[in-house]
């Protein structure tokens, strides 16, 4: 893997050992997230606009490195972790500050771990700690020194405390007023404009320095909350954002070769595509349709049904390759490669649904009961490549008899609809990974995690093979040797494959874009692409 990525890694490090020594300081960095955040609680994140605010402000004890692929010390400046693996101690560095200035202690921590830990909380990152069944204690053992034990070893544990931002003790109410939450990371919210724009101005503690220099360089972040993609296109052409951070195929070939701009394709990503159905007990839809999203060969027909090629070629201009499962075929030390993209096979499709008494009575579909079958896909409004897709689908499945409606939804409205009504038939949206691990999936794939999306939050698994997996699961999380925890895995992703909760459709390269002027950037596979290395993120003025 880490060969796929060393020309990149090269070209970051010179490009930042080799920042223009002349430059202006400062700035402000401009980008647009898609939506207002559902939260500014940093343990309840379950959306991206949610997750950029809290990677942009968030102090974390250890930080993955997107050029290196490597963790470093972050407010840690040094952690252990014992020869069981059932132990990890942080030394905290004693310069860590939150934005009010206070000191950030052992006990700051301890706070956060035991909240996140809490069951009723339903924290997806704390489910992703506890997939191996283990019990866990925190323990703020001295000033700076905290300490996590666990009743079972944790593999990869190191890696799940990146994911994690630290907040101040006591500072969990909710977060009416985002403006006051003292925060550890490069920046802190000065301004929330609900629909309009967050500002993030620079927290005037952060701990980090270069050559003398505390950062971060930008004076401020401006945060342009625009779901629709073609106006944030023409505001970059325009020169009033900076960056986009995940640029749609067709707007790529646009930009490319533009004066003042950059396109950057990083190559394969670990992001995917996907669509499922809604298989949730408590829905309100009507029985029949939830007998058909229930069948294993319901949802292998649709699969078989849809051209991932056209998909590719049509929507992603080859900037994608067909998906075969979970872990993405550029992940080279976790992929199965004896998994396969569903093959477009119409014939195959058919076939699965007169096996479970689906019967085509004039080009229209009907289940054994007479019921048409129909059913709508929804997805977010404003991003052309899924809206493009789901034409795509609906084009397919026609031909095989089945219905589609597509449904457009504002991201809240369609977050609301897929975590908490659970008003909707089928869903098409992307999985965002930023870790090669699949420890940090581990909320995914549980019955009982909240971003199970075909059936969130059971408290029994609602299906044999769904218990299979929790238990491979915690196989995976607790195994230490790591050919038991690849064999552990690659049978997850077989169940995955065979019963397809989720149809995975393409594996998108990493697309991004910036503006010259925009000093250190070092776009990356892996998400955050342009701003993972914000604090250190600088506007050169003279190239203006």
């Amino acid at each position: 893997m880490k060969r796929l990525f060393l020309a990149l890694i090269v070209l970051a490090q010179i490009a930042i050992a080799t920042a223009h020594a002349s430059a202006e300081w400062g700035g402000q960095l401009k980008l647009c997230i898609y939506s207002d955040p559902k939260t500014f609680n940093p343990l309840l994140v379950t959306e991206q606009s949610s997750d950029t605010v809290r990677y942009l402000t968030g102090g974390r004890l250890l930080r993955f490195n997107r050029a290196s692929l490597a963790l470093e010390p972050e407010l840690a400046r040094t952690w252990t972790l014992s020869k069981d693996g059932r132990e990890i101690r942080f030394e905290i560095r004693p310069e860590a500050r939150f934005s009010d200035g206070a000191a950030v202690t052992a006990r700051d921590a301890a706070f956060t771990f035991r909240a996140l830990l809490d069951p009723a909380l339903h924290a997806p990152d704390g489910e992703v700690f506890r997939a191996g069944g283990s019990q866990i204690t925190v323990e703020a053992a001295a000033e700076r020194t905290f300490v996590v034990r666990f009743s079972k070893p944790v593999a990869g544990v190191e890696r799940l405390f990146a994911a994690v931002a630290i907040v101040k003790e006591g500072s969990l109410a909710p977060a009416s007023k985002p403006v006051e939450m003292p925060v550890a990371g490069p920046f802190r919210i000065a301004e929330y404009h609900p629909g309009s724009s967050i500002v993030l101005e620079r927290n005037p503690y952060y701990w980090k320095t270069a050559g003398g220099k505390r950062l971060p360089y930008l004076d401020s972040v401006r945060l342009e909350i625009q779901q629709n993609r073609s106006i944030e296109m023409a505001r970059f052409l325009a020169g009033e954002l900076d960056l986009i951070d995940n640029v749609d195929p067709e707007s790529f070939s646009r930009l490319s070769g533009r004066p003042g701009i950059t396109a950057v394709d990083a190559g394969p990503s670990l992001d995917s595509e996907q669509m499922w159905f809604n298989q949730a007990s408590g829905s309100p839809l009507p029985d029949y349709k939830k007998h058909w999203f229930a069948l294993r060969e319901f949802r292998r027909a649709v699969s078989s049904a849809v051209n991932r090629e056209d998909i590719c070629r049509l929507v992603f201009a080859a900037h994608a390759s067909p998906a075969a499962a979970i872990i993405p075929a550029c992940n080279r030390n976790w992929a199965d490669n004896r998994l396969r993209p569903r093959p477009f096979d119409p014939a195959e499709a058919r076939r699965l649904l007169e096996s479970v008494g689906f019967r085509l009575q004039g080009g229209v579909l009907q289940d054994a009961g007479g019921h048409r079958v129909e059913f709508s896909i929804v997805t977010n409004a404003g991003n052309t490549g899924r809206e493009r897709m789901a034409a795509l689908i609906q084009q397919d499945l026609s031909k095989i008899g089945i219905l589609v409606r597509v449904v457009k939804l504002d991201f809240p409205s369609l977050i609301e609809r897929i975590t908490r009504t659970f008003d909707y038939e089928a869903c098409l949206l992307g999985l965002v990974n930023d870790d090669l691990d699949p420890s940090s999936q581990s909320n995914v794939w549980l019955s009982s995690g909240p971003n199970h999306q075909w059936n969130p939050n059971q408290k029994t698994p609602a299906t044999e093979w769904e218990a299979e997996i929790d238990r491979l699961i915690r196989v995976e999380s607790t195994e230490v040797q790591p050919a038991a925890r690849k064999k552990a895995f690659d049978r997850v992703q077989a169940i995955v494959w065979e019963q397809e909760p989720f149809l995975y459709l393409v594996a998108k390269n990493a697309l991004s874009a910036y503006r010259s002027g925009l000093g250190n950037a070092s776009p990356s596979p892996l998400y955050p692409r342009m701003y993972w290395n914000a604090d250190q993120l600088y506007i050169n003025r003279s190239r203006r």
